[in-house]
């Protein structure tokens, strides 16, 4: 086991800043969370790409969302934490996308990664075709999605094209669990499909009847 060492400085400064200000102020509020234990209004499935900031996007407060989060936000882990979405009566599940792995076309450094993803995944890396690759086996949840926009010739078209993929692929699986399909046909969960470009603030939402991305 590795020796204890303290919590950096700058945390311990910081945690105490918000205990001595937000929490003080809102202590009632945090006190009534404790007591009255978690009450979403709804699930958001996020990619853990730590630029990635839903309940700074939709200004959420503390409780209001369950959140889940992994690799390139797929819907397949999610659908496994079936006491999450029995439990959120009239709420919605969100596949906030385009994060991470499958990254944003406006952003160097996230075209990049986009580009690392088709290689990477779906390409040349023999070792992440290995079974035992973690890695590799969770991003095989995107290879349809890769199957469908790899013939694609413009290659930041392209990027942009696996990322909203990679949030239909998400929506898809969560209705292949039969207490997701349920829940939907009886109106009582809704599943949304977001794209978010964090460089320019925009988020688009998934239309199913004209099969494409809208802006919000």
């Amino acid at each position: 086991m590795n020796e204890a060492r303290p919590l950096p400085g700058y945390l311990v400064e910081r945690y105490r800043g918000w205990k001595a200000t937000k929490y003080k102020e809102n202590e009632a509020w945090y006190r009534h969370l404790a007591q009255q234990g978690q009450h979403p209004r709804a699930m958001v499935i996020s990619c853990c790409d730590s630029r990635v900031h839903v309940t700074s996007v939709f200004g959420a407060d503390q409780g209001e969302f369950f959140l889940l989060r992994n690799i390139a936000n797929s819907g397949a882990a999610a659908c496994r934490r079936r006491r999450a979405s029995r439990h959120l009566g009239g709420g919605g599940i969100c596949g906030f996308g385009a994060q991470g792995a499958a990254c944003d076309r406006h952003r160097p450094f996230r075209l990049r990664r986009g580009r690392g993803l088709r290689r990477d995944v779906f390409g040349t890396r023999p070792e992440l075709e290995e079974k035992t690759s973690f890695v590799g086996r969770w991003m095989d949840i995107l290879r349809p999605g890769y199957e469908r926009v790899k013939d694609i010739t413009d290659r930041t078209e392209r990027t942009g094209a696996l990322e909203k993929q990679a949030i239909l692929i998400s929506l898809e699986n969560l209705m292949t669990f039969p207490f997701v399909a349920e829940a939907v046909r009886g109106g009582t969960l809704t599943l949304h499909g977001l794209w978010h470009d964090t460089g320019e603030g925009a988020l688009e939402q998934y239309d199913a009847a004209s099969d494409r991305f809208k802006p919000l």
